[in-house]
């Protein structure tokens, strides 16, 4: 990662707790950027081309994001376990403080318990945002950037009905070989990785 050694010698100072207060800090203001130029641009262009452009952004996000946090953690997402690593180190996913993640050989299941830009919309008067298209969007680029035979399913997400305690439920499978593709992409045959 590019970073200056001056930068890197500052961090490596500070005591771990801090330096982890500071990384979720810095995870949050991207998402506080995130929240204040979708309003910005709500207001004056309304909510359908604020979401449209949210959609755009967080889809680039996405295929940026995955391809630095494979190289990072230098794991591939060759399983539905690998593939689980890396969306719960996704800025998405690290800074959803209220989730629930289960994983097993063939599913992986990320679920927000809390979502903090709901409930901040909801506080302001602004009703509930129906995030489904830019989330899928989101989780859907991430997964085909990591691994084309990753499937995506959108268990609920507003506009949807949720149940309490559930804000959103993401589901991810490996498609099996000449399986056509629930995100929009092609059948996955041998060698497609």
């Amino acid at each position: 990662m590019a970073t200056t050694r001056g930068d890197r010698e500052m961090l490596a100072e500070m005591p771990r707790e801090k330096l982890l207060d500071l990384f979720f800090l810095q995870i949050r203001n991207i998402w506080r950027v995130d929240g204040l130029y979708f309003l910005g641009i709500e207001k004056r262009f309304g909510a359908q081309s604020a979401t449209e452009i949210d959609r755009e952004c967080w889809d680039a996000m996405a295929r940026l994001e995955a391809r630095s946090l494979g190289k990072v953690l230098e794991l591939r997402a060759d399983t539905i376990d690998s593939f689980m690593t890396l969306l719960r180190n996704s800025s998405w996913a690290l800074d959803v403080a209220e989730k629930e993640v289960e994983t097993s050989s063939d599913k992986g299941v990320f679920r927000v318990v809390e979502c903090r830009t709901q409930k901040t919309r909801i506080a302001k008067g602004l009703g509930e945002f129906p995030c489904k298209t830019v989330r899928q969007g989101y989780l859907e680029s991430f997964a085909s950037e990591l691994n084309p035979g990753i499937q995506v399913r959108c268990m609920t997400c507003p506009p949807d009905e949720h149940p309490y305690g559930t804000w959103c439920e993401w589901e991810f499978t490996m498609r099996k070989e000449g399986e056509p593709s629930r995100n929009g992409g092609s059948r996955l045959h041998r060698g497609d990785k």
